[in-house]
């Protein structure tokens, strides 16, 4: 179910369960701003999720309140999967639902990194 992004934050989501070690995941990348892991429901060849470590509902949520350090970090993470995954050539495609219309089902922050095959256009037409 799409969450809203303005909710609060659920310490008990399952990316939170995730990052406590609660529930295993498949990691592919972790520093002490983000971990990245296989999606359990790969859309494309290549589909891992990059989450902050941080208690952030959404991209709008990490965008207001996170540090410039918090910042940096992620988006740093997100680029250094992707080139540890071979995506830089031919390329690849970043996803970061945001709310109900954006189709968000967990509440906490994360991005997928899509890649591995030609994935057609942004939005079915």
């Amino acid at each position: 179910m799409p969450i809203d992004p303005t909710q609060r934050y659920d310490p008990d989501n399952i990316f939170a369960k995730i990052l406590r070690g609660e529930i295993p995941c498949t990691k592919v990348y972790e520093d002490d701003w983000a971990l990245a892991f296989e999606d359990i429901n790969p859309q494309a060849a290549v589909h891992t999720l990059v989450i902050p470590k941080g208690a952030y509902v959404s991209w709008d949520d990490f965008s207001a309140r996170a540090s410039d350090a918090e910042i940096g970090g992620f988006v740093r993470a997100v680029g250094e999967v992707a080139r540890a995954k071979g995506l830089v050539e031919p390329g690849y495609r970043l996803l970061a639902n945001v709310g109900e219309h954006g189709g968000q089902e967990v509440a906490h922050l994360h991005v997928h990194i899509f890649g591995g095959q030609p994935l057609g256009p942004m939005i079915a037409r």
